[in-house]
Parts: C-alpha cells; structure tokens; sequence
C-alpha cells in the first residue's frame, strides 16, 4: 500500500517480533598486534598510545592499547549477528552511544555482547545494551546501539 507520498506501508511487526527482549548475542576475539596494526592502517589513526611502545610507556596505560574505534566494530559485528536474524530486508546499525571504561592491551581477549532491552515501533528501532568484558571479567566498554529496521 501506497501513502500520499509515495512510501509503502509497512506491517513492522514481524521484525520487531523476530529478537525477543532480554536476547543476547555475543562475539569473543584476542586482540592481537596485527588487529591494532591493519585497523591503524585503515583508519590512519597511527597514534602513539597504539603503536608506538616506547611513547606509551609514558603514558598512564604504561603500554600500548588496543583503539576504542576497534571495539566499537566488535559491537558492529554482533549486530550484524542480530540483523541476521531479522527478516529481510533487515535493519542497519544506526547509532552507538559507547564510553570506554578501560584500556584493551594487545594480547586481551574481550567479549562483547548486545542484549535487546527495547523495541520502538514507531521509530522502527531495536535498542541493545552493549557491554565488553576483557578475560577478566573486567568492563572495557558500555553502553547502547540503536538498530533501524530497514
């Protein structure tokens, strides 16, 4: 069905039914020299605190750590898991609302999971909690992303 302005109608409810609330999804990875190396060189953030040991010695991370921009993709990739579950034509990442709470150092194995704790049907959104742990247990990052249903 057609609007005035030429958009179709949607029934969203299928895909907002598609991820129950309270689901998780989660991706675990060692973050090794490489990762922070080939992600520098794609960003072009060569900044010392992520490649350079001798500068980051003197910094308060005493070594070099991993590139928040870098968590933030492990964030995108569950999402990516989430959409899959979607019916087509799915949805697109279309905000992340993260702090860093602590350093990733190269050699840590972080977790990162979503887990929905919201729908806006009228918004065609799906909010997940998104929190990344180190092998520690420890939390690196916290906060939200926003899926928009496509």
């Amino acid at each position: 069905m057609a609007t005035s302005t030429g958009e179709e109608t949607r029934d969203w409810g299928p895909a907002l039914r598609a991820i129950p609330l309270g689901h998780t999804e989660s991706v675990r990875k060692t973050v090794g020299e490489s990762d922070v190396y080939l992600f520098a060189g794609i960003t072009g953030d060569f900044s010392g605190v992520h490649v350079d040991e001798e500068f980051s010695k003197g910094t308060r991370y005493g070594r070099r750590i991993a590139h928040g921009a870098l968590l933030v993709g492990f964030v995108s990739t569950v999402m990516a898991r989430m959409t899959a579950r979607l019916p087509p034509p799915g949805g697109v990442s279309y905000r992340y609302e993260v702090k860093f709470v602590a350093p990733v150092l190269i050699g840590d194995t972080v977790t990162t999971a979503l887990t929905l704790a919201e729908t806006r049907p009228e918004r065609r959104e799906l909010v997940f909690r998104a929190r990344t742990t180190n092998q520690r247990g420890e939390t690196v990052l916290e906060g939200r992303t926003v899926m928009k249903l496509i």
